[in-house]
């Protein structure tokens, strides 16, 4: 009997606008020829930025790759050790420009910045990733920053402010959204309890459109061999579990629920507009506010994407600028006076980075709580945390500053590396294989020597 061949433009084309892809099956291949079974792979990925480095000699762990003491610095990550990777040895070598600018353009691309004023030529990790993680979802990715563009950009995209760059032929910088309500609504807006409008109406067109996916994709299975037959139940599963995350979404609980909206009227979002490139001109209201905007707004992309509205976030605490004070760590200096332009200061500026090691542990504890069915929002991601610098007084990058932490594609924590001055672009391709990316370069090929092992 003559083998069934299908062919999958035929099948996409037969179902229209609507339809959701298929997987690649055997009867999709050449009479002879086998294709191995996917890896599992990482489901979301967040970029979380830290400006200005760190206190190194307070940073590093001691002790062995399992056996290891969090530093006074990381101290607060205790918690969540267990799903954290610590990297040391790890050097930006393709952060070649401007001392900040160049190094928060190549965080996430891999690429020198050119000349001092210009942005990178490529894109970033989390755009790439996007294209990936985020099919079929609302939104490709989400931006957010806060307290952005405090110096000498005045509160305009500048390469001192940027890391994230679209994944198109321009390699266009990508802004971050300012406004915490604005944010919530637009994310939320149609998530809240008794909304019957439009939101509830999208919903259900959706609904219909998966319904009808499920009954057509349910009689190709007919007439597949065994092995097909399993991974289409697999893919079938995997729309059955979209309606019922669409459900979730007309209905907020359970793993789906917008986050509790904290007002913040004495916090101004534009007020990088208004700063001074000395860091003279002071906004202490906006800047005692941080940790309650910087909680909601962390709240706000644990809920997206716990809500499936995405599979890609980043989130930036600051420019490399930084020059904003710290009223609730009763420093009244901007950050960027700690690192260079008062001296370095390095009790001021471990008092800074421990602080953000508490508000990295509240972001990961907060992924891990949310049950994904049997397992955690953190379980099925990947987690960057990154800076533009290592040391702050040389500005260096040398070494840098870099955790990850989740379980996405095998990642596993628990473990300090240490390596010997490997390129950080090879961690920029390891990263993108967790993703069932299997490219083995990423970025400005003169500093790459391919993916960096020991993750998995």
């Amino acid at each position: 009997m003559a083998r069934f061949r299908l062919n999958r433009r035929d099948v996409l084309r037969g179902a229209g606008s609507i339809a959701i892809g298929l997987p690649w099956l055997e009867a999709m291949e050449p009479v002879g020829t086998a294709h191995a079974a996917a890896p599992t792979v990482a489901q979301r990925f967040l970029a979380v930025y830290q400006p200005g480095g760190n206190v190194m000699d307070q940073w590093h762990p001691t002790g062995s790759e399992t056996g290891f003491t969090l530093s006074p610095i990381l101290a607060p990550l205790e918690a969540v050790r267990s799903k954290l990777l610590v990297l040391s040895g790890l050097d930006m070598k393709s952060a070649v420009g401007e001392q900040h600018q160049a190094g928060i353009c190549a965080l996430l691309t891999g690429m020198p910045q050119g000349t001092a004023g210009e942005f990178v030529t490529g894109p970033s990790v989390d755009q790439v990733i996007a294209t990936i993680a985020s099919q079929g979802k609302p939104r490709s990715s989400i931006e957010i920053a806060i307290r952005w563009a405090t110096g000498k950009s005045h509160g305009l995209l500048h390469p001192i402010n940027s890391m994230t760059f679209a994944n198109d032929a321009n390699a266009s910088p990508v802004p971050p959204r300012l406004d915490p309500a604005d944010i919530f609504n637009s994310l939320f807006g149609g998530l809240q309890p008794g909304d019957d409008g439009e939101a509830t109406a999208n919903v259900q067109r959706k609904l219909s459109i998966l319904d009808f996916l499920d009954r057509r994709y349910a009689s190709v299975a007919q007439r597949l061999g065994a092995s097909d037959r399993l991974k289409l139940e697999e893919h079938l599963t995997r729309i059955r579990e979209m309606e019922e995350s669409l459900r979730t979404l007309g209905t907020p609980g359970g793993a789906c629920a917008p986050p509790e909206f904290v007002e913040t009227p004495d916090y101004d979002p534009t007020s990088g507009r208004n700063s001074a490139d000395d860091g003279s001109i002071q906004d202490t209201s906006s800047d005692a506010a941080i940790p309650v905007v910087g909680k909601l707004m962390m709240d706000m992309l644990v809920s997206a994407m716990a809500c499936d509205l995405t599979g890609v976030a980043s989130l930036q605490w600051s420019d490399t600028e930084a020059k904003h004070t710290f009223p609730w760590l009763n420093l009244s200096e901007h950050h960027h006076y700690y690192q260079h332009d008062g001296n370095f200061r390095p009790v001021e500026c471990q008092q800074i980075a421990t602080w953000y090691s508490e508000q990295h542990a509240y972001l990961l504890q907060q992924m891990d709580a949310i049950d994904m069915g049997g397992h955690s929002l953190l379980d099925e991601s990947v987690v960057f945390f990154g800076s533009e610098i290592s040391h702050p007084p040389e500005h260096t990058k040398t070494d840098m500053p870099f955790l990850l932490a989740g379980g996405g594609g095998g990642l596993r924590g628990g473990r300090w590396l240490q390596y010997e001055s490997q390129s950080h672009n090879d961690l920029l391709i390891a990263i993108l294989n967790l993703f069932g990316d299997t490219r083995t370069t990423f970025g400005d090929p003169s500093y790459v020597n391919g993916p960096l092992s020991g993750l998995t």
